[in-house]
């Protein structure tokens, strides 16, 4: 068995970070793997901790302000458009750089013809 010199390093994610990211979790149209590619956690934990939403073993702590469920939506919603907006620009991105290669291609092949032609 090999000997660790250093410990490795554990994260310790406070309640309310827990509660909001399972809360999250349960949104409409919300994937626990992106959700906790976003994060930047493992979906195995998020997973863990719904179950133990579910249990009752992490609650929201009643003092502090819960926030509004329709703002998140929202939040997630402008989200998702900005993607598909970002998908639909990259893929425009390619069709011009393409049509600028075969341009390219064209305008080198009118080069070699004149060329050719000239030599005759």
């Amino acid at each position: 068995m090999p000997k660790y010199n250093n410990p490795r390093k554990t994260w310790q994610y406070e309640n309310e970070f827990k509660v909001k990211s399972v809360q999250l979790s349960l949104l409409d149209g919300v994937q626990v793997q992106e959700l906790a590619k976003t994060l930047e956690i493992h979906p195995f934990m998020l997973s863990r901790w719904r179950k133990e939403y579910r249990e009752r073993k992490i609650v929201a702590d009643k003092r502090k302000k819960v926030t509004d469920i329709q703002k998140q939506q929202k939040e997630m919603s402008a989200l998702k458009t900005l993607k598909a907006e970002n998908a639909k620009l990259k893929q425009e991105n390619d069709l011009l750089k393409k049509w600028q290669r075969f341009l390219a291609e064209e305008h080198q092949l009118d080069i070699d013809s004149s060329r050719d032609t000239d030599k005759s």
